[in-house]
């Protein structure tokens, strides 16, 4: 039989310490692994909902605006096309476009940009024949002539036609950009750049006095642009669409 001192006794609170201890840093480290997958996750749907707002603000507003007044060349007389005389006409039209402030670059190029036209009596969803990139145009009658010359099948509709000198006009309504001060000759629109939609219209789609005209640029990225004309009283040549 043991004999135990008087006034001495067993104790375990050493072990029980120990234990707790060993306890409280299991949970220590469960908690910190599960605030870790916790924070990655939410760091991860945080990034994707960011690049997903971004995305969304990209699509939903447009890269282009127009960069001053659009323009017409008015058919008065019936020097090249009968009926205007009596009943002035719109032979084509010039939107002038840039690169919004803080936006990005624009490809024309006519695999993925579309350019829809809409009238009082015609509606085309695809009248685009391309960008012509070759060279800067100072005017709207030079494009035309370099269109003329352009040998794609793709500009076979201004072949034997040019709306400015007054020629036989365009056997379809077709449309093509060409670039006013450019930095280079590629299809994309930059900062800094100024190009011009010019359309020339078949002799029955050729807008009279007070027609409405409507043009949406439609590119690959971004929301389309959209132009919106009413046309005045033909009297000149050159008609202020504003």
């Amino acid at each position: 039989m043991k004999l135990q001192r008087k006034g001495t006794r067993h104790s375990h609170r050493g072990v029980i310490g120990v234990e707790s201890a060993i306890v409280m840093i299991a949970f220590v480290i469960v908690a910190a692994a599960l605030a870790f997958v916790v924070l990655n996750m939410g760091f991860a749907t945080s990034q994707k909902a960011k690049t997903t707002i971004i995305a969304g603000l990209g699509e939903a507003s447009s890269s282009m605006q127009l960069s001053g007044k659009v323009t017409g060349v008015g058919c008065t007389s019936d020097s090249g096309e009968s009926g205007c005389a009596t009943s002035p006409k719109l032979n084509a039209t010039a939107f002038p476009i840039k690169v919004t402030s803080g936006g990005e670059a624009v490809d024309l190029d006519v695999a993925i940009t579309a350019i829809k036209y809409l009238s009082n009596s015609v509606e085309y969803d695809d009248i685009y024949a391309g960008p012509i990139t070759g060279a800067e145009y100072r005017s709207l009658s030079l494009a035309f002539t370099q269109a003329t010359a352009e040998t794609g099948a793709a500009f076979d509709d201004f072949n034997s036609s040019h709306p400015i000198t007054g020629e036989v006009a365009s056997p379809n309504t077709s449309a093509f950009i060409y670039w006013s001060v450019q930095s280079n000759t590629n299809s994309i629109l930059d900062q800094g750049e100024h190009a011009i939609v010019a359309i020339a219209y078949k002799s029955g789609d050729r807008p009279a006095s007070l027609d409405k005209i409507r043009v949406e640029i439609i590119v690959a990225t971004g929301a389309s642009l959209t132009v919106e004309r009413q046309v005045p009283v033909i009297t000149t040549q050159v008609v202020d669409l504003g």
